[in-house]
């Protein structure tokens, strides 16, 4: 156990090879570097105009120049609550190192936010609500961001082909296990969902509304979730536009909902979603079709196809406790997901 913990503090120790590789980008900024430290996956730089977040990635320069642009606008109109990217002396927005690009952003002092707790998700979701509100009004001209719109069904019908590979696993297997006796057992429930999630796409006005997104270019987080949000005295910061997508932007807020309600503290309890989409509501007001939608994407059984993927196509190392346990979390959820679902429609029937 002492070891682990050794382990674990020398993690964030910065060595002499990785601060001359960190000295050597920050030459390329105007400002002077004192010291770094490792927090997680970025770089907290101390230097002497202040702290700075540096971010080390493979590969994704326009990715890099979509957030710094899409900060930039917003910051200008008027959106304060988001971090500063800063360009290179030279007016690059990022550094390439030999095989890696750095870019640089302010840091935000502060604490992820608990989205287990009601009053800070529906903090969080106002956040979201005036992120997209702002994004529509700044110059998308300077933006070239990849367009997800029109591509839900062929995902949706894509990870329902999934299921039937896994099913046509388990089916082939001479020894099947308790994780694999149990999905399959739940399977064609979860199959069935899916395709209702697609027809519902259909029926909507899900093609209407993606050509008028896209005309409009509304721009979407991707990863709206609290590894990506920051609060600091009350107020939250939005971090991290490596993900941001051109989509309708009720897709954040779907996923945002669907995540939260396998948390114990939500247990798919409906008066919880309804709170979130009023506290968007309250900023940036949703209309009915939008909701319709963004009901197709909850009810779709993502952690199910997800987990499936994860055992029998990457087969990921994990214990067979550890996958049993992940499985009976989410088929647990049936009989709350199924009121949640009749909750969720009568909420549409009296939308207005």
């Amino acid at each position: 156990m002492g070891g682990n913990t050794r382990a674990l503090q020398q993690a964030n120790i910065i060595i002499n090879k990785e601060m001359h590789i960190l000295t050597t980008v920050m030459r390329m900024y105007n400002f002077e570097l004192v010291s770094a430290e490792k927090v997680k996956s970025v770089y907290m730089i101390i230097t002497n105009r202040g702290k700075f977040c540096l971010k080390r990635m493979k590969h994704g320069r326009d990715k890099i120049k979509n957030g710094s642009i899409l900060s930039e606008e917003l910051l200008l109109n008027n959106f304060t609550n988001v971090a500063k990217y800063f360009r290179t002396k030279e007016g690059a927005f990022s550094v390439r190192y030999k095989k890696n690009i750095f870019y640089l952003t302010e840091w935000i002092e502060g604490e992820k936010c608990d989205l287990t707790n009601i009053d800070e998700a529906v903090s969080c979701t106002k956040l979201l609500a005036q992120f997209h509100s702002k994004s529509n009004e700044i110059d998308h001209k300077k933006l070239h961001i990849h367009i997800n719109l029109k591509n839900w069904p062929k995902i949706f019908a894509g990870n329902l082909n999934y299921l039937e590979r896994f099913k046509r696993i388990i089916i082939n297997k001479r020894i099947k296990n308790e994780f694999d006796v149990l999905f399959l057992e739940n399977i064609d429930n979860f199959y069935n969902r899916g395709v209702s999630a697609i027809n519902m796409l259909n029926k909507s006005a899900y093609y209407k509304l993606s050509k008028v997104a896209n005309d409009d270019k509304t721009i979407c987080h991707n990863r709206f979730y609290y590894q990506n949000i920051v609060k600091n005295d009350g107020d939250y910061f939005i971090c991290d536009f490596d993900s941001i997508i051109i989509d309708l932007q009720i897709s954040d807020l779907g996923k945002l909902i669907r995540r939260l309600m396998f948390k114990k503290n939500y247990g798919w309890n409906f008066d919880f979603a309804k709170i979130l989409i009023e506290a968007y509501n309250s900023i940036n007001r949703l209309n009915k079709e939008e909701l319709e939608i963004m009901f197709a994407l909850i009810i779709f059984p993502n952690k199910f196809w997800k987990l499936g993927q994860r055992r029998y196509v990457k087969q990921k190392k994990w214990s067979e406790s550890k996958y049993l346990h992940k499985l009976n979390r989410i088929v647990g959820y049936n009989e709350t997901q199924e009121k949640f679902f009749t909750d969720y429609l009568l909420f549409l029937e009296e939308y207005s």
